[in-house]
């Protein structure tokens, strides 16, 4: 499986940083007998690895040969690669950069490097044959991608960053068959590529007869993109100390 990491944008909201914002330190990890600060982007790393990724794409900018440095060709148990977009254009934009390396028999899953969420392992709960969302609750919806579904957890809308969410379930990280991440780029490029978000292309797919689930797996989730949502990332690692984590491969 495929896990794809779009690290391509330019971090405005918790800008200026001497470095991606991809690679903030939040939390520790034990590597040895030594305790090294983590880069936030190491915990969807390492959740895609526990939901079954076994190679890993970042999507980066020309300018963020420092995530390259930083990861390298492999880190835990998982290789490796890197695509470029060119300009910010958008997370559809960014994600189907990665679409050469996808096959269309393989599963992949896309998550947001400047998140951290619980339980570690929710990816697990996504199926690996039909297009899902794995769900967390929040207080504020209004400000990410809400996702409304029907009694049995078919999706049937997700309103971008609306007012009138309808519910307090958003997405954080989702997961399809490669050939459901194809037909979704042969769609976004029919309409355009007017989509920059993921959930109006999404909302056109299910328009069109396509389906999706929404998996209510999630606990606690964080947007680390702000300056409030890092003090927020740290009160959650301090509730839990278990996570300074020992290094299971090449970080750094």
């Amino acid at each position: 499986m495929w896990g794809i990491v779009p690290a391509a944008g330019a971090g405005s909201r918790i800008q200026p940083l001497a470095f991606s914002k991809e690679l903030l330190p939040v939390g520790s990890r034990i590597d040895g007998e030594m305790e090294r600060p983590r880069a936030v982007s190491e915990y969807l790393v390492e959740r895609m690895i526990l939901g079954g990724a076994t190679r890993i794409c970042f999507v980066i900018s020309p300018g963020k040969s420092d995530i390259l440095e930083y990861y390298g060709g492999s880190v835990y148990s998982a290789d490796i690669c890197y695509t470029v977009q060119p300009r910010p254009a958008g997370l559809c934009d960014a994600v189907f950069r990665a679409l050469p390396v996808i096959s269309p028999a393989e599963p992949v899953v896309i998550g947001l490097p400047d998140t951290i969420w619980f339980p570690d392992d929710a990816l697990r709960h996504l199926p690996d044959d039909t297009l899902s969302f794995l769900l967390f609750p929040v207080e504020t919806p209004q400000f990410f991608d809400a996702v409304l579904m029907d009694e049995v957890g078919r999706v049937m809308e997700i309103r971008v960053k609306r007012r009138d969410a309808g519910t307090n379930w958003i997405w954080g990280a989702f997961k399809m068959p490669g050939a459901i991440f194809g037909e979704l780029h042969s769609l976004w490029v029919s309409r355009g590529k007017a989509d920059e978000y993921f959930g109006t292309l999404v909302n056109a797919y299910l328009d069109q007869g396509g389906a999706a689930l929404g998996v209510r797996a999630g606990q606690s989730y964080v947007d680390v993109g702000t300056v409030h949502g890092y003090r927020e990332a740290i009160k959650l690692l301090s509730a839990k100390p278990e996570l300074a984590t020992p290094a299971a491969g090449k970080t750094g």
